[in-house]
């Protein structure tokens, strides 16, 4: 029965789907998205549209995605005036925001512990006037000597990588952005919160530049995925790095995104019943369209189980127009495929998906796998 009834929601999925229309809002669009977000109308947020959290194999502290900035420039002609961003995991969605310039973003990640990790990340940009002191409150190591703001990337990482932890400057840091976020901000974040909040931190403490997506959870393999340090260094297919470590231009955009509450963590499941349709009212209600939808390998995981027809039943709810496209990664090589067996050779895709295009193959059945889905990407 339990079965049955599964297969039924489903269907009924699937068929909310082909009953969509997919058009996207016109007319004074961004007139009605907000340019800053009140403290307590941020959070309210947050709470109005977030999922019970859920658990993933891995911290995710960082990306795993070498590739992800080579799509940049083409993103970059999908534009949307009144856009909006809907992204996954950790801080890459950082440089898509800062090298994009959506005029909001939705970060929805099934596990509450992404919602922290952005909250930490947020307080620390906040407070840092460029990047070399927002490295120095991320990693709790103290400011080299002689950093010019205008020193690019390599140079920052080298300089911190030989710096030394510091636990003193750490327990202090930890105690000004609890109070940033509680006291400055008001957001009543809850005991379980706080410690996950020193978790991730001591994360990037400890490793500081080094730290990988493994950390700490996974030892095999830990050492072929990517560093911090080498993700902010990566570029595009014709060598410009598009990162918001890339220059203070890039991070001083980030910055101004944070300090007006646009960047809104949300615990949710992709396939889930909420959180996707709280932020498409959303973006209705306020005339916007969701212009990018950063899904990283999400979707590989949905298609585990019929919860691949909710998350396209969801995306179809979102108010979009013939620019909304979807980025995924695909790790053609050096994935856990088939189950178990991890290979040395990691390496991603990143594929970018007009949504309105394939809904349509979804609609038209020609979806139906995760490789029908990479086939069509490009």
């Amino acid at each position: 029965m339990k079965h049955r009834r599964h297969r039924f929601l489903a269907a009924t999925a699937l068929l909310s789907l082909l009953c969509v229309p997919l058009v996207g809002p016109r007319g004074e669009a961004a007139d009605k998205l907000p340019t800053q977000l009140s403290d307590r109308a941020f959070w309210q947020m947050i709470t109005d549209f977030s999922e019970p959290g859920g658990v993933f194999r891995s911290d995710n502290l960082v990306s795993n995605e070498t590739t992800y900035q080579e799509v940049i420039p083409d993103l970059a002609k999908r534009s949307s005036p009144d856009g909006a961003y809907i992204g996954v995991g950790p801080d890459q969605n950082f440089t898509y925001i800062a090298a994009l310039r959506p005029r909001i973003a939705f970060i929805i990640d099934i596990r509450r512990q992404n919602l922290v990790q952005h909250l930490l990340f947020k307080a620390i940009i906040e407070m840092s006037n460029d990047r070399a002191e927002f490295l120095s409150r991320l990693f709790s190591r103290p400011r080299p000597n002689g950093l010019e703001r205008s020193a690019g990337p390599a140079v920052l990482f080298d300089a911190y990588s030989r710096v030394p932890v510091n636990e003193t400057l750490f327990n202090k840091n930890v105690k000004e952005v609890e109070n940033r976020l509680v006291k400055r901000h008001g957001f009543p974040l809850t005991a379980d919160d706080l410690r996950s909040l020193e978790y991730v931190y001591s994360a990037f403490n400890s490793e500081g530049p080094e730290l990988r997506y493994s950390f700490p959870r996974m030892s095999v393999g830990a050492n072929w995925f990517p560093t911090y340090a080498q993700l902010m260094m990566a570029t595009d297919l014709a060598g410009l790095n598009h990162s918001y470590m890339a220059n203070e231009q890039n991070f001083r955009v980030l910055r101004d995104f944070e300090r007006r509450n646009l960047l809104i963590p949300i615990v949710g499941d992709f396939g889930g019943s909420k959180a996707i349709r709280a932020v498409g009212r959303y973006l209705m209600e306020h005339g916007a369209t969701a212009n990018y939808v950063y899904t990283s390998n999400v979707e590989q995981y949905l298609f585990q189980s019929d919860a691949w027809e909710h998350y396209y039943a969801n995306i179809a709810a979102l108010p979009l127009n013939e620019r909304s496209t979807f980025i995924r990664a695909y790790f053609d090589s050096g994935f856990l495929y088939p189950p178990g067996i991890i290979t040395r050779d990691l390496h991603s895709v990143q594929l970018l998906d007009p949504i309105f295009s394939l809904l349509n193959a979804v609609r038209a059945h020609e979806v139906r796998t995760y490789n029908d889905l990479v086939g069509r990407s490009r």
